[in-house]
């Protein structure tokens, strides 16, 4: 590529030429035949502006609230995992980032950072993402350790009864690196020769059985705001209501778990209901926005 990155698309692009194949393929990939992916960019393609003119623009402010904390624009960094296959400093680097662009980080549980060493390095303002094991002690303790150590919501992943079939991560065999939050609570040690490693770890690892009810449970452990992040429907934000979350995640997990489901942004209006309540859309696409860091970290791996 000539010249300086300009676009997402194109840091896109030298992460393809600067990472191995099973890594590039692990974080850009979704599920099956990726029409979701697919469907993910087209959709917000589709939508267009209808600019008025004649309108004092000489001072912009894009700052809202988030659970009342103020960030300087409607983004924030979704809950990823794995971060040190792309750059040594791992989640590290990703919270500092969020931090100097004063937005709220959230982490998620297979991180390849702890809980305890993104708090500490830096003072963004951080919310934990939780997969709930079949060992609820698993997820009771990650939760305890988010609260101790100064996050300010759960985010909670509803839409993983079973993982994704992703299929660039099947033929690529794709590996377990060590998952630092669950390291010596949790083996992630799997017999199994074919196919992705990763995949098979996490079936036998999640709560297939996780349901509505399991909210209550996950209040009385904690005290900090629950959001659910999976919700794609009108039905289940309206329960998402009812059992008393403080507010949903619009997501179809990136287009990595199940294929053929809405892009997102097609269903924000569906899934607001009508309430007046705290939402987020999340959902794999590209934009024209860059964080100071991202060239040097980028740079820094090749």
């Amino acid at each position: 590529m000539e010249g300086e990155p300009v676009n997402v698309n194109e840091f896109q692009e030298l992460a393809r030429q600067a990472l191995p194949k099973m890594y590039y393929d692990f974080f850009s990939g979704g599920a099956e035949d990726q029409y979701t992916l697919k469907e993910n960019l087209e959709a917000f393609r589709r939508i267009t502006f209808r600019p008025r003119i004649l309108v004092d623009v000489s001072r912009i402010n894009l700052s809202t609230t988030v659970l009342g904390y103020k960030i300087s624009a409607p983004i924030m960094v979704a809950p990823t995992g794995m971060h040190k296959l792309a750059h040594p400093e791992g989640e590290i680097a990703t919270a500092r980032a969020a931090a100097a662009s004063n937005t709220i980080m959230v982490l998620s549980s297979v991180s390849s950072c702890t809980i305890e060493e993104v708090a500490s390095s830096c003072n963004a303002i951080r919310f934990f993402q939780l997969y709930v094991h079949k060992n609820r002690d698993v997820a009771a303790q990650l939760v305890q350790r988010a609260e101790r150590n100064g996050y300010k919501a759960i985010v909670l992943t509803v839409d993983t009864p079973m993982p994704g079939r992703r299929e660039a991560d099947i033929k690529n065999k794709m590996i377990v690196p060590p998952l630092k939050n669950i390291e010596g609570i949790v083996s992630t040690e799997v017999d199994n020769d074919e196919g992705s490693i990763l995949e098979s770890f996490a079936k036998r690892a999640l709560d297939a059985s996780l349901c509505w009810r399991d909210i209550g449970w996950l209040r009385s452990i904690t005290n900090l705001p629950i959001l659910i992040k999976g919700v794609l429907t009108r039905e289940d934000a309206i329960k998402a209501t009812e059992v008393g979350v403080a507010g949903i995640v619009v997501s179809n997990h990136g287009a990595r778990q199940l294929d053929y489901t809405p892009a997102t942004i097609t269903v924000l209006e569906e899934a607001s209901c009508g309430c007046r309540w705290f939402m987020l859309l999340e959902g794999k696409f590209l934009c024209s926005l860059m964080e100071e860091c991202g060239e040097e970290q980028m740079s820094s791996r090749h």
